[in-house]
């Protein structure tokens, strides 16, 4: 048994997990993280990756969630500028659209206004602009404006029957990159970060918690102690309160699935679309990784957290047939080149659907044991600090330490310059390092920020940075990701750290896999080390 006892030990590695590690070590407080897989494994590598209040849910009334949302946008954007930037939406708007949806505000209007009989009204849009443009306090991002689609760039791929639209401001983000940067920045502070390492068992002892560790692909187990634990384990928050912790807590979650699918590129220009659909849903289309375009999502009832999500036929065609009402040119199951899809451990707040179902987090403290579990549901990627903010509030209150609140607007590991400065890092590392394609030093300045000089190190020529396996991907940046930021697998790295295995063969993903297996990367030592 491990004889140090933590303050806090953390089940789950996505983004409430690390940003809730990075935290409570940036206060002081020993930390240990179990992650059972890979950092962001589930829920937030599949994400829309965006930091966004949620316009729709104004339709909700969830009008304090939506400014919460909003005010964060912009504390991220400048402590993130590598792997954050602004995004510009298109809403287009025909006044014939009819919805069939059961919003509560869809049934106000039908109470008093039935003539309009399922039409979103100009007015009704705009006020929800003028509300999503003033909730949050905007200083960085431009407001709402109006497009004339018959002219517009943003028209030519749209059908001739949208002839307006409105335009407003959102960010984008790197979501599984900002899970990797939370969980590093803890590292540094003191965090212990164990990925591949699945926690069998919890329980109460003399006051603490005694935590049972297996490492993936071993038989063998180890026990650690902490004095509070979070359960921060998303899909699986439900099993590990019944099953891990054996706790008697009646808090229920609700999974929902979201898909997306990746297609060709689909249009020229670099704004996003936001669509509605005549069932009340929405639906994004956004250039993704400079030639792709990205569809996405769906909602769906997801009963079993260890079903692994995959964007069914149904979906698929729905996504489909959803963003062809829009666009000129059909787009068909031959454009898709990638899906995928996630899980949504939301609260069960008992709503009628799973799109009706409260986004907003939920976090619970049970501490009718002696030492206290606090479990942590819901959440959007937009809120992650906040919600890490409010987790250390009930934390720091259960340990009896006074703590106080320093995140906003503090960088993250590479993320120390102005918003402004994006443009000009990536024409000073494309100087110092010529040897790179414009679209590599876009890329890893998109990646790495400041830390793209240490990922590429002294290297001269192209050659010194070692095998090429691909998509711009080198030996030289693996072993990074290898030594800093605890990748493993050829999957790691591909599909989470980056999304080059859009770029990729299978075959050279495949002989990324054996080199990595082989240890012909990295140390093998993890920032945490």
């Amino acid at each position: 048994m491990d004889e140090d006892i933590h303050d806090l030990f953390i089940i789950g590695g996505g983004i409430n997990g690390c940003g809730i590690a990075r935290d409570a070590a940036g206060r002081g407080l020993s930390v240990a993280l179990a992650e059972m897989n890979d950092l962001a494994w589930a829920t937030s590598s599949a994400s829309t990756k965006l930091f966004h209040g949620g316009l729709r849910y104004l339709e909700y009334f969830e009008v304090r969630l939506v400014r919460g949302a909003l005010i964060e946008r912009e504390t991220l954007l400048r402590a993130m500028p590598h792997i954050s930037w602004p995004k510009r939406f298109v809403l287009p708007y025909h006044p014939s659209m009819r919805f069939e949806n059961e919003t509560p505000t869809s049934k106000l209007l039908n109470t008093f206004m039935p003539w309009m009989k399922g039409r979103r009204p100009a007015w009704l849009i705009r006020m929800g602009l003028f509300m999503y443009d003033n909730l949050g306090g905007r200083k960085i991002l431009p407001a709402t404006s109006t497009l004339d689609l018959t002219t517009a760039p943003e028209g030519a791929p749209l059908k001739d029957k949208f002839e307006k639209a409105y335009e407003y401001s959102d960010c984008w983000v790197e979501d599984s990159r900002l899970v990797v940067l939370n969980a590093r920045d803890a590292a540094q502070r003191g965090a212990k970060i164990m990925t591949r390492t699945k926690v069998t068992e919890a329980r109460r002892e003399s006051g603490v918690w005694e935590i049972t560790l297996q490492d993936r692909g071993s038989d063998e187990t180890r026990t650690v102690r902490a004095k509070m634990l979070v359960n921060a384990g998303g899909p699986w928050v439900g099993d590990i309160i019944s099953g891990t912790v054996h706790s008697n807590s009646t808090d229920g979650v609700r999974l929902v699935r979201g898909s997306h699918i990746v297609t060709r590129k689909l249009f020229d220009h670099d704004k996003c679309y936001f669509f509605q659909g005549t069932d009340g849903r929405i639906m994004f289309a956004i250039p993704y990784e400079e030639d792709f375009t990205l569809i996405g999502t769906t909602d769906a009832e997801h009963e079993d957290p260890d079903q692994k999500p995959v964007c069914t036929p149904e979906e698929r065609r729905y996504m489909l047939d959803f963003v062809n009402e829009y666009f000129k040119q059909d787009v068909t199951e031959d454009d898709v080149v990638w899906s995928y899809s996630g899980v949504r451990p939301l609260y069960d707040d008992g709503a009628s659907s799973a799109t009706a179902a409260t986004r907003d987090y939920t976090l619970k403290v049970d501490d009718a044991g002696g030492a206290p579990l606090l479990n942590v549901f819901g959440g959007k990627i937009t809120t992650y600090r906040r919600l890490a903010e409010s987790a250390l509030e009930k934390i720091c209150a259960q340990l009896g330490v006074d703590k106080g609140e320093w995140t906003a607007g503090v960088p993250l590991p590479g993320g120390d310059f102005p918003v402004e400065d994006v443009a000009k890092l990536m024409k000073t590392l494309k100087s110092d390092y010529p040897f790179l394609s414009d679209y590599a030093s876009r890329r890893l300045i998109r990646a790495y920020g400041k830390e793209a000089w240490d990922v590429l190190g002294d290297a001269k020529t192209v050659e010194d940075l070692g095998r090429d396996f691909g998509g711009t991907l080198t030996a030289r940046e693996v072993a990074w990701l290898q030594d800093r930021e605890w990748a493993r697998r050829a999957e790691d790295i591909v599909w989470r750290r980056s999304k080059l295995g859009l770029r990729m063969s299978e075959g050279e993903i495949t002989a990324l896999d054996s080199w990595m297996a082989e240890g012909q990367g990295g140390s093998t030592r993890s920032a945490a080390e």
